[in-house]
């Protein structure tokens, strides 16, 4: 996940926020549970960039759902 999380004790207390913002990973959770699209999520945060939802997303997804190899 390079470029797309970063924790600092120096920024936010440690919380993980997309990188090179204050924006906090998990307010894009939050958004989405509660209904809101990605592209707005966007448009309340202009710091973090389409392709750091993506990679996020992206990652997330591969951790709760492995690849299974066939045998």
């Amino acid at each position: 996940m390079l470029n797309v999380v970063s924790v600092n004790p120096n920024i936010l207390g440690g919380t993980p926020v997309f990188a090179g913002t204050r924006v906090p990973v998990e307010s894009l959770f939050d958004y989405v549970k509660h209904g809101r699209t990605i592209d707005y999520f966007l448009e309340q945060f202009p710091t973090v960039k389409r392709e750091q939802v993506q990679q996020l997303l992206d990652d997330a997804k591969s951790k709760a759902i492995p690849e299974h190899v066939a045998t």
